[in-house]
Formats: C-alpha cells, sequence, structure tokens
C-alpha cells in the first residue's frame, strides 16, 4: 500500500465543466496514467475517484507491444478460395 498522500488543490474551469489536476505524487502512489479509467462517486463530505481497470492503450503503446512473431502470419490457414491473384 502507498503511503497517504493529501494535497490541496483548486478547482478550474476546463471547457464546459470543472477540473482539478492531479499532481505527479499523488498519480504515482495512487497507480494513475493517462488513459485510466476512473468512477466518480458523489460521497457524503465531498466525492471519491475509484480506478475501475487498466489504463487503456495508446496507439504507439500497441504498436510497441506488437510481436511479429507471436501475431504475424496469414489471417487464414487454408488455401486459396476463389479466384485471388497473388
Amino acid at each position: 500500500m502507498s503511503a497517504f498522500i493529501c494535497t490541496e488543490q483548486t478547482v478550474q474551469v476546463w471547457g464546459n465543466g470543472l477540473a482539478v489536476r492531479i499532481t505527479a505524487p499523488v498519480a504515482k502512489a495512487a497507480h494513475l496514467a493517462q488513459g485510466s479509467p476512473i468512477r466518480v462517486e458523489v460521497v457524503e463530505g465531498g466525492i471519491l475517484l475509484r480506478l475501475v481497470g487498466a489504463p487503456k492503450l495508446t496507439l504507439t503503446q500497441k504498436l510497441n507491444a506488437f510481436d511479429p512473431a507471436l501475431h504475424g502470419g496469414e489471417a487464414m490457414a487454408t488455401g486459396l478460395v476463389g479466384h485471388e491473384v497473388f
């Protein structure tokens, strides 16, 4: 379990909504990353943010994780079907 970290922030306007910036130490302690899915709950006395899953990977991260040895090759294991010309 991470150490308890508490910071005071100011609510700011962001587009048509409101936002609070999560500082790097808080994000690290909470295991938050860009794309982390969270649930925002209204609780007595304030709000609570909860992680609800793993961060969604960006296209760059997906491409970096791609291994042609595992995922390469033909989609169909059978021979030619129809009038394909190669």
